[in-house]
């Protein structure tokens, strides 16, 4: 029997990265807020569902009928995400991987690992939820900023403003390396962890985006030079142990 797993949010990173368990041979849900996007996902063989997390009802439960949810949408709403979870606690899924974010974390201008603190934040008090809750088991995976194909970093900063902490360091992580961490954290089930991810590379800001402007044709990157140059450097040493991970994307000066 074919492995059903369902993915809420078939967007930028949820589409590919469901399209590519449906290729492996999972039984793949996705969900989407828009019906429009219905033959995209069929044309991937994906079944879709139109959700929307701020409007939840009993409907969701054939969505849910997987062991595996992986949730990978924008919302920081809490109460949508309780809602969410009461609906979860009475279906089939058994393990979850949340796909969170680096920004949780503050900028300490020094390395920040998992046991560093996080920000109160939404966010965060949204990973307590699935964190605290023992009926099922949650892995949460904090991607660094998603980089890749249509997202060019060189479009990241508006040309007719200036770029802060030039000095500060980059944190980003590839969607291909994305998809490749996901589907190794449920292959090789590791569950109940949070893992930070992130290129092994952390250039300067400066470096980095005058670098990514130029490969776009675009204006010098202006900087503001008052800036405080807050940062973090988000280490990834932990993940690349457990799952024996090596970063395709690793040397973001080299992309």
């Amino acid at each position: 029997m074919k492995q059903e797993i369902s993915i809420l949010g078939c967007g930028w990173l949820g589409l590919p990265l469901a399209s590519k368990f449906a290729s492996e041979g999972y039984v793949v849900h996705g969900s989407t807020t828009s019906i429009s996007k219905f033959d995209a996902l069929k044309s991937e063989s994906i079944t879709p569902y139109l959700i929307d997390i701020s409007n939840l009802n009993d409907k969701i439960s054939g969505f849910l009928n997987s062991e595996i949810l992986i949730i990978a949408i924008t919302s920081k709403n809490i109460n949508d995400f309780k809602k969410l979870l009461q609906l979860i606690e009475t279906s089939q899924i058994k393990k979850i991987l949340f796909v969170s974010s680096t920004s949780i974390y503050e900028n300490s201008n020094q390395i920040v690992t998992e046991e560093s603190p996080t920000k109160n934040s939404q966010l965060h008090q949204i990973e307590k939820l699935f964190i605290e809750n023992k009926k099922i088991k949650t892995t949460i995976v904090r991607f660094g900023g998603l980089f890749g194909h249509n997202r060019k970093p060189g479009n990241f900063i508006p040309n007719h403003k200036k770029m802060e902490d030039p000095e500060g360091f980059v944190n980003l992580v590839h969607r291909d390396d994305c998809i490749r961490i996901i589907e190794q954290l449920i292959s090789k089930n590791v569950w109940n962890t949070i893992l930070n991810a992130c290129a092994d590379s952390h250039p300067k800001r400066r470096d980095f985006y005058t670098k990514e402007n130029l490969k776009l044709g675009n204006k010098i990157t202006q900087f503001n030079e008052n800036s405080l140059n807050k940062y973090k450097i988000i280490s990834s040493e932990k993940l690349k142990a457990v799952l024996d991970f090596n970063f395709e994307y690793s040397d973001l000066m080299l992309y």
